[in-house]
């Protein structure tokens, strides 16, 4: 399937119903009255976030939606149907802005989740809404209103807990199909991965993350070298970076050091709160490292880089090194998934779960709030029984 991460449409919600001046007509009744009912309402168009989506291939080629209008009022006090509604699915990341201006209007980040894209128009009034003390045989109607049509962006940002990023040729295709089920396309060439990759790690029983893999940067992906960085957008909904650097290049002239440092300032260039993200270095390809050369070099490395954040060494063809990282960032990102959620204070009065420990260290249960007692002085509460 190809891979559409930016889709333009048009969207026109159904308008509504005229509705109908009528009169009843019955026998021996010569002046039945009004009965003209109202319009029906347009359909609306929605847009649904479906989890078994991860591209917006569907919008490429199919790009305006209408949907039905309602029907006009009928006599015999019938109003007319409502139109049908249009739900069209789009992959959970989807950005929704409107194309004129550039607003953001809707995210799509929940599965299942619902918005309204264009909201479809009221039906019109049939004379039967006219009818009055004064006004017996009204001939007033309404038509009814135009549904909205907008012009819309589709943009999808996968979401993801962490993102992989590096030179082409890092070993990320072989890190991710290593860790995950994820099976990328891996050959020994550069510009192997041509879109982005999802892969769910599984790190025990309902424990899992899910990892973003997306084409190789060269230095001058900002000015449109190479891919670009038309995907890094992918990585803003992630929580931590893997920088996965190839250390042991093919060609003695290539200095991973000076790599490193251009992909920093592409991250740099492209999105200042990209490149603020939590970053960890992975440096790859250790299998093809002498032992008893390794500890020197990855020093060197570091030293000459001035990296501060965690470094890793791993092989990704032999899996060496990966299960420790995984755990790590198993550990990084349930610490980032605690502290996003919102705090909500308790009552230490009424939170019977909270114990303390006592003088001997032994843990002991709050005693439970006083039950109310009323004063038996108070008149309110007296009884007499006498």
């Amino acid at each position: 399937m190809k891979f559409v991460d930016e889709a333009l449409i048009e969207v026109a919600a159904g308008d509504g119903g005229n509705g109908c001046a009528s009169f009843r007509h019955e026998k021996y009744k010569e002046f039945g009255g009004p009965d003209g009912g109202d319009g029906g309402r347009g359909g609306h168009v929605y847009a649904v976030a479906d989890e078994a989506l991860n591209t917006l291939v569907d919008f490429r080629y199919s790009r305006r939606f209408e949907a039905q209008r309602g029907e006009h009022g009928k006599g015999s006090d019938m109003f007319g149907a409502k139109g049908e509604d249009v739900y069209l699915k789009m992959p959970v990341g989807t950005i929704v802005a409107d194309a004129d201006t550039g607003e953001v209007l809707h995210e799509l980040l929940q599965p299942g989740e619902q918005i309204l894209l264009a909201k479809g128009g009221e039906g019109g009034f049939g004379n039967l809404r006219f009818k009055s003390s004064i006004n017996r045989a009204p001939r007033q109607k309404t038509p009814g209103h135009e549904g909205e049509r907008k012009t819309l962006k589709l943009e999808l940002k996968v979401l993801a807990d962490v993102g992989l990023l590096g030179m082409p040729n890092a070993g990320k295709s072989t890190f991710i199909a290593a860790v995950s089920n994820a099976r990328p396309k891996i050959a020994d060439y550069p510009f192997t991965t041509l879109h982005p990759n999802l892969g769910v790690v599984r790190v025990g029983p309902e424990k899992s993350f899910v990892v973003a893999d997306v084409p190789g940067l060269i230095e001058g992906a900002s000015e449109g070298a190479g891919l670009g960085h038309q995907f890094l957008r992918h990585l803003q909904r992630t929580r931590l970076l893997l920088h996965v650097v190839d250390f042991a290049p093919f060609d003695d002239s290539i200095d991973p050091v000076a790599q490193a440092r251009a992909i920093a300032a592409e991250l740099k260039k492209y999105d200042p709160a990209l490149y603020a993200k939590p970053r960890w270095l992975v440096l790859n390809k250790l299998d093809m490292v002498p032992a008893e050369e390794r500890e020197a070099k990855v020093k060197d490395f570091v030293r000459r880089l001035r990296f501060k954040g965690p470094v890793f060494q791993i092989s990704a063809l032999t899996r060496e090194g990966c299960e420790p990282l995984i755990q790590k960032i198993f550990q990084h990102i349930t610490a980032t998934r605690e502290a996003e959620k919102p705090h909500v204070e308790v009552d230490p009065r009424f939170d019977t779960a909270r114990q303390a420990p006592d003088a001997q260290g032994t843990l002991v249960a709050p005693p439970p709030p006083p039950s109310f007692q009323p004063d038996s002085d108070d008149p309110r509460f007296s009884r007499d029984l006498s």
